[in-house]
């Protein structure tokens, strides 16, 4: 056994583990999923990523002077360095790390028990997935000097195309008539605002009753994990028939089902798009109608059915 300096993290290795001690409490911290899938024969599970994953360690540990051995997937991320940081704050005496994790136990043939079949690995899959328009949404917030507003506005279709592993396509069209308000309680307000950001004076959604982005760049983020994969976005946000070039963070993350979740956000300059109400740019002694410029949009994405792109 070691003790890594930078941490003081104890650590300990397979074969010194094995076979687990009687006096030893074997702790797989990843999630119950994970921990149904495969895990080490004879390891209990507390989630490290779980609000009460103290409170699952105390049901199962409640000696404070056990010797606990806590591991994650690989021993490469700081799940199970977490779970032991966590553990001697509580007040845990005795906390080691399994070197390597998982992995590493079943590199060294030790034994482990196994559930139902479930996908741990996940990758993008290349074709054309279509926006599930029932699952997805836009979100909007709007902010003047005293409040802020929020909302919904409903995605009417849409599609992202994703070729070689990474995406390359895709476009997205909300239908700007079903804006909601879901700030205010009391409905006759709520009306009005609604009626107003309908209205010419914001989106005149009976002139231009839908936006649209078109993707036309996608720069990935180097990620050590495929569950999550980070990029840039690029491409033409399309409101009231201008058309403007925007970039914005977002993420991409396959689904074991095989459907695919994303999820961006942006500020945009709502006068870009000749949305120009209360906007101190144009206009003077506004007073209570001033209006930030700034538009705050957020994507949630469900795409599914992937069909082969040529």
């Amino acid at each position: 056994m070691i003790t890594t300096k930078a941490t003081q993290t104890k650590t300990i290795s397979c074969s010194a583990l094995h076979p687990l001690p009687t006096d030893t409490v074997v702790i797989d911290v990843m999630t119950p999923e994970t921990y149904a899938a495969r895990h080490i024969a004879g390891a209990t599970n507390a989630c490290i990523y779980e609000v009460v994953f103290l409170d699952n360690v105390q049901k199962a540990v409640a000696d404070r002077d056990r010797r606990i051995v806590v591991y994650d997937a690989t021993g490469s991320t700081r799940a199970a360095a977490l779970a032991c940081q966590r553990l001697s704050e509580a007040g845990y005496r005795d906390v080691s790390l399994l070197q390597g994790g998982l992995d590493a136990w079943r590199s060294a043939g030790l034994p482990v028990e196994t559930g139902a079949a479930v996908s741990l690995e996940r990758k993008l899959q290349d074709g054309r997935f279509a926006v599930d328009t029932g699952k997805s949404v836009l979100e909007w917030i709007g902010r003047n000097l005293n409040n802020r507003h929020l909302g919904r506005i409903a995605l009417a279709e849409g599609e992202l195309v994703l070729r070689g592993g990474s995406l390359t396509g895709g476009r997205l069209v909300a239908d700007m008539r079903s804006i909601e308000n879901r700030d205010l309680e009391d409905a006759g307000w709520r009306d009005i605002l609604l009626k107003h950001l309908k209205s010419d004076d914001f989106l005149a959604v009976d002139r231009y009753p839908s936006a649209r982005f078109e993707l036309s760049e996608w720069s990935p983020q180097q990620s050590a994990f495929a569950e999550a994969i980070s990029g840039i976005a690029a491409g033409n946000l399309t409101i009231r028939d201008i058309s403007a070039p925007v970039r914005f963070p977002a993420t991409l993350s396959p689904q074991p089902d095989g459907s695919l979740k994303a999820h961006a956000l942006l500020d945009i300059d709502r006068t870009i798009w000749n949305v120009n109400y209360g906007s101190a740019k144009l206009f003077e002694h506004l007073g209570m109608h001033l209006v930030d410029d700034i538009v705050t949009l957020e994507l949630f994405v469900v795409a599914v059915g992937a069909k082969s792109v040529g």
